[in-house]
């Protein structure tokens, strides 16, 4: 049964050039599946993503 954590999606949806949300900073493919994830793996999803936005802008 899908997860229950919301969709990080700020509305700004553009692919950078390593296939990156540049709003999220999940892939397509974490993007395209995020409705058929459990939580836990949404969590995990979250944290990469949260690791990528810190290695592209220290200020986040």
């Amino acid at each position: 049964m899908p997860g229950t954590i919301t969709s990080p999606c700020i509305s700004i949806c553009a692919m950078d050039e390593k296939d990156l949300c540049i709003g999220c900073y999940r892939t397509s493919k974490e993007i395209r599946d995020w409705l058929l994830m459990e939580d836990d793996e949404r969590l995990d999803v979250i944290i990469k993503a949260s690791e990528r936005a810190s290695e592209k802008n220290p200020f986040v």
